[in-house]
């Protein structure tokens, strides 16, 4: 089921850092202190996303990792794309702890 704009608005208030973006993705910036820590988290992602089954788009910008998820076939932003927006911050918060 799509989430409603409202919805949608009213899950990112619960997921630090996420942001809505033209009204069809979920989408957060992850900063790094190096190129080689923003490629570690990004490995995190990837097994997320084959957990999920369920694949974010990923900009690699030096030290700054972007995710933006969507859910195509069912048109817009659903539970999978904000459980697994969580999951992305849980990977990215123990990452900033070690």
């Amino acid at each position: 089921m799509v989430f409603s704009q409202e919805e949608v608005e009213a899950h990112l208030g619960r997921l630090e850092g996420w942001e809505l973006e033209e009204g069809r993705w979920i989408v957060r910036k992850f900063l790094f202190s190096n190129y080689m820590k923003g490629i570690a988290f990004v490995d995190e992602v990837a097994a997320i996303s084959e957990a999920f089954n369920h694949h974010p788009f990923i900009t690699i910008d030096y030290t700054t990792v972007t995710l933006r998820l969507t859910s195509w076939d069912a048109g817009g932003i659903t539970s999978v794309d904000i459980k697994e927006a969580g999951q992305y911050n849980e990977a990215y918060d123990k990452m900033r702890s070690q």
